[in-house]
């Protein structure tokens, strides 16, 4: 008797616990300055593709991929345009274009991770460049979540992009010569906390 109760007792725990849905957890990931860069390129008078980049990105992801959901926050310091001549990142700072001293940042909130399967695809949230904010889409080209090999702590990459109009945020100075759609991209790193 007392045999039978103690497994009718498990067999009791062991559904309970089974029917007990599992739990997802979100990771907070901080980016890694050193691996994630901001670039924007643009069509410079019809001769060529320019591509620039900002040295100073700073942000936070949360993601879980179990329940597929996620909230990535970007702040990128516009200050630290790199476009390899000091004058011109001066002239690209300037009230024609990103008015860093009036908006020293751009930022980047998003407001829902898209799916497909086990693998986020895009990033919907608001844009903010000139204190002018803007909803778009972010489309990830790449993703991975493993350990990172030297930090020994869960970390994430990506590599995104989305094209903007400049007229859209104020800083369309010599457009349509100097293309209007700029492509920004970002190359993200980010490790667990």
């Amino acid at each position: 008797m007392k045999t039978t109760f103690r497994r009718l007792a498990l067999a009791s725990a062991l559904t309970a616990f089974v029917s007990v849905p599992v739990m997802a957890e979100p990771v907070t990931y901080q980016v890694d300055a050193s691996h994630t860069f901001a670039r924007f390129s643009y069509n410079h008078m019809g001769l060529s593709q320019q591509l620039n980049r900002f040295d100073k990105t700073t942000g936070q992801v949360v993601l879980d991929l179990a329940a597929k959901t996620g909230e990535v926050n970007i702040e990128i310091d516009t200050r630290s345009v790199a476009t390899g001549h000091d004058a011109f990142n001066e002239h690209i700072q300037g009230a024609d274009f990103l008015d860093t001293a009036t908006y020293p940042t751009a930022t980047f909130k998003s407001s829902k991770v898209i799916f497909d399967g086990d693998q986020p695809t895009a990033v919907e949230g608001d844009l903010t460049i000139k204190g002018v904010t803007k909803p778009v889409t972010l489309t990830i080209n790449s993703f991975a979540a493993k350990p990172h090999p030297m930090l020994k702590k869960p970390a994430i990459g990506a590599d995104a992009q989305v094209k903007i109009k400049r007229s859209d945020f104020n800083a369309d100075k010599f457009a349509p010569a100097v293309s209007d759609e700029v492509t920004i991209s970002i190359a993200l790193e980010a490790i667990a906390n």
